[in-house]
């Protein structure tokens, strides 16, 4: 599924010419491109929990495969985008030829001036430097909660929510016949300082919560009326976030697992309070009150909190 990617970078097309052979002896323009196996494009797309109501980008999309079968197979809509004029034309046939080209359009331009705002997913299949020329756009004009699937390689130091490896008999490249699967999902912008009140039967605690963030992982400290303790299992999924903590009020430990969503500068959820063997559930709705960067290299400077 990789396009031809020359108007990124004029060393990028001698390297796919030098490594990558013509499928079935055919050559779209002057930089060959490789098909990912239908098996693996359902794969992706099994991965990446496709829906109909998905918006499905595909960044180098080739014949149109990926597209095409989300249209098909989930009832997803979307577009594919390639430089290669010849492999956009075929894709549209074939996308007609399947009935869904209501539904998965292609178009003859560079995947940087593409706007990838409408997408729930994106799907590629680049060379891993081109993957890390794209992951700063990535991160910066995806909404939070989008899914991203790769074939064959990963993101450099953005860690996968999942990878696999699987069988691909009849993929056309390389020795072992395998295909590696990536998938993410863009993270929220969640570090900073969060402070809040918990109302627990006639006492309210005062809360404040310390997040650091590294693309999708998070650690930091949770304060209760002044005592601090490292939060455990910190998870972020696009907005969603959740950590658990435990303290002891008055002599008995109290167990703390917060779940909510972010919203702007904002996070609405549930907090679930476990002492013993009863557990009771109040609502949790936090301000945030300081804004930090996260670590990561592509990060943007957040927008202060009001």
């Amino acid at each position: 599924m990789t396009g031809s990617w020359r108007g990124l970078c004029a060393a990028m097309g001698a390297v796919l010419a030098a490594s990558v052979p013509p499928v079935h002896g055919q050559d779209y323009g002057d930089t060959p491109y490789v098909q990912t196996p239908q098996h693996v494009v359902e794969k992706m797309l099994e991965v990446a929990k496709v829906k109909r109501d998905d918006f499905v980008i595909d960044l180098g999309s080739g014949d149109g495969r990926m597209v095409i079968t989300a249209a098909k197979k989930y009832g997803a809509r979307g577009f594919g985008v390639d430089l290669d004029k010849r492999l956009v034309a075929l894709s549209n046939r074939r996308a007609a030829q399947a009935g869904v080209a209501a539904r998965a359009k292609f178009y003859a331009q560079d995947l940087y001036e593409t706007d990838l705002s409408p997408a729930s997913v994106v799907t590629i299949y680049l060379l891993p430097e081109v993957n890390m020329m794209v992951r700063p756009k990535l991160l910066a004009t995806l909404k939070p909660g989008t899914r991203i699937v790769s074939h064959d390689y990963d993101m450099g130091d953005w860690p996968p929510d999942l990878s696999l490896v699987m069988d691909a008999p009849d993929k056309p490249v390389g020795r072992d016949h395998k295909s590696k699967v990536f998938y993410w999902v863009v993270p929220g912008q969640a570090a900073g300082k969060w402070r809040w009140q918990l109302k627990d039967g006639n006492s309210v605690h005062e809360c404040e919560l310390a997040l650091n963030q590294n693309f999708q992982k998070l650690d930091g400290t949770l304060a209760l009326d002044g005592r601090s303790v490292k939060i455990q299992s910190p998870k972020l999924t696009g907005n969603e976030v959740s950590f658990a903590a435990e303290f002891a009020v008055n002599g008995q430990p109290i167990q703390y697992q917060f779940t909510g969503r972010i919203i702007n500068h904002a996070i609405e959820g549930q907090a679930r309070l476990r002492r013993g063997g009863t557990g009771t559930e109040v609502p949790w709705n936090a301000a945030r009150t300081e804004v930090w960067q996260p670590k990561h290299a592509d990060a943007h400077p957040p927008v202060a909190a009001q």
